[in-house]
């Protein structure tokens, strides 16, 4: 069963409806005014959404500590991960998925898409899988 160890939350505006998007990675929308949904597996993550607001609503985003994740695939305990095009959790390949960015690592096995795991969570610093 996925768990949680949240250490840094902290709650912005969601500037798209994100109600089906908890537990998914996200992003600083384009004019920096709050959080909304990854578009592609290249963007910045921000973090973790932890609730499910609509358009307007108080998104509590985990920057940094253990949260659930969606998984996009199957993801075994202790891959590097990061974010698909959706925003779920997928694993990244250090040295080669160089354009895309590293969010955590998984902390339980994923059987495969829409599996809840948990991750520790580090999108206070992104860095890229180079």
């Amino acid at each position: 069963m996925a768990f949680e160890y949240p250490r840094f939350v902290r709650t912005y505006k969601a500037t798209a409806d994100l109600s089906a998007k908890q537990f998914y990675h996200i992003k600083y929308d384009a004019t920096g005014d709050g959080v909304t949904a990854i578009t592609a597996d290249t963007d910045v993550p921000f973090g973790v959404l932890q609730n499910n607001p609509g358009n307007g609503g108080a998104a509590e985003v985990l920057h940094h500590g253990i949260s659930k994740v969606s998984a996009d695939a199957a993801i075994t305990r202790g891959a590097v991960i990061g974010t698909s095009a959706d925003g779920q959790a997928i694993t990244r390949a250090i040295g080669t998925d160089t354009t895309k960015y590293v969010s955590g690592v998984a902390l339980q096995t994923a059987s495969g898409v829409n599996s809840l795991i948990a991750a520790m969570i580090n999108c206070m610093d992104p860095h890229r899988a180079a």
